[in-house]
């Protein structure tokens, strides 16, 4: 998976958008709630080699998946215990990739007021 495709996979969820709150050289993909709020779900340099993603992640699997994959690890700068650093063009399958970006995305918009996530028609990972 390469830049552009990790691009276009974050910015095809419901409300997602790309914000840069931290320079230019850093993708900020968020959940636009009601309101005008949004809540970031990865951040990712595109134009960085390595190229890397931070994703929330429920603790338990965070640890499993660094467990398992080196590719991932604790996301720097971020509360390592909900947030994982996947090195994407590492090998790691692209399926998996799309689903701890899904995973991440869900956990955010669970985290929405009820109101928000039916405006997203949010049904999380059992509705897809």
């Amino acid at each position: 998976m390469d830049a552009g495709e990790l691009r276009r996979l974050c910015l095809a969820l419901p409300g997602a958008f790309e914000d840069f709150p931290f320079g230019p050289d850093s993708s900020v993909f968020k959940v636009r709630a009601a309101g005008g709020k949004a809540k970031m779900f990865a951040l990712a340099a595109l134009a960085g080699r390595p190229l890397m993603i931070s994703l929330k992640c429920e603790p338990e699997l965070a640890l499993q998946l660094r467990a398992a994959h080196p590719e991932i690890t604790g996301a720097w700068h971020m509360n390592k215990r909900h947030w994982n650093q996947v090195e994407v063009e590492s090998g790691l399958p692209r399926g998996m990739i799309r689903d701890l970006v899904e995973d991440s995305y869900d956990l955010v918009v669970a985290s929405l007021p009820r109101k928000d996530r039916e405006s997203l028609a949010w049904k999380g990972l059992a509705g897809r």
